[in-house]
């Protein structure tokens, strides 16, 4: 069931696995994966899911259910996180070094799904606030190994120069949201 927005909805910091979360009503919580390092200082405080956080989920689920098979309960966990990052995570600065420059030029806009590529593997990623020259995006593949200690798991973010942003190939557009 494609869970679409209502007014009673709002942003937690949940305590006890210490993660935002959003409160959908009638007891369900949708928990995100990020931790309160990452979390702007409001998000500790529970915050209306304001019509502007809507009309970006709304707008993402619309667009990635045109560009994905997906079922309904992934395009809605893809959509939370996408909207919690977007506009509750602290800003980065782009981290571009752990990826290889692409050889084509990308347009890049929020939902769009692109591919990283590093020395070891490539990973899809989709842009969740895109910059004059450089945009915010969620690893969608299932993690995104950055170094030999170091890696990120679906759903985490990372700011990246357009210029590391590559076409995915056709065949990839097949997304295992967890």
């Amino acid at each position: 069931m494609l869970l679409m927005p209502k007014r009673d909805w709002q942003w937690r910091y949940n305590e006890t696995h210490q993660v935002l979360s959003v409160s959908l009503g009638d007891d369900m919580e949708f928990l995100s994966p990020y931790k309160l390092k990452s979390l702007i200082p409001d998000a500790k405080q529970p915050m209306e899911f304001s019509v502007e956080h809507a009309k970006f989920y709304i707008d993402l689920v619309d667009r990635l259910s045109k560009t994905l098979s997906l079922t309904d309960a992934q395009l809605v966990q893809i959509a939370l996180n996408a909207t919690a990052a977007h506009f509750l995570l602290k800003p980065q600065m782009p981290k571009s070094w752990f990826f290889n420059v692409s050889h084509q030029c990308v347009y890049s806009d929020v939902g769009k799904l692109f591919q990283l590529t590093s020395t070891e593997h490539s990973v899809v990623a989709m842009v969740i606030e895109s910059g004059l020259q450089a945009s915010l995006v969620m690893i969608m593949s299932a993690e995104c190994r950055l170094t030999e200690s170091k890696s990120l798991k679906q759903f985490e973010t990372i700011k990246v120069m357009h210029d590391r942003l590559a076409p995915l190939p056709v065949v990839s557009h097949r997304v295992n949201a967890a």
